[in-house]
């Protein structure tokens, strides 16, 4: 096997983490409570704008990771 396959594929790996993790941080940066038919809605921000950071690092990543095993094939 060949080490730019091994970095593709590690780069993949840590790509999928990262998306998990800034889906999690985008999904736990909001939340909602219905008190007595009113309606209470609180959003965290940072926590939103840290978690697009993730996703989209994620995605450079997992390009990064395709391109790697994919130049290696030629």
């Amino acid at each position: 096997m060949n080490n730019s396959k091994i970095i593709g594929a590690v780069l993949i790996l840590i790509s999928l983490g990262l998306g998990y993790l800034g889906y999690t941080k985008i999904a736990d940066s909001s939340a909602s409570v219905n008190v007595l038919g009113v309606k209470i809605d609180a959003s965290n921000e940072s926590g939103k704008q840290e978690g697009y950071l993730f996703v989209g690092l994620a995605v450079v990543l997992f390009a990064g990771g395709i391109y790697t095993i994919n130049k290696t094939k030629n």
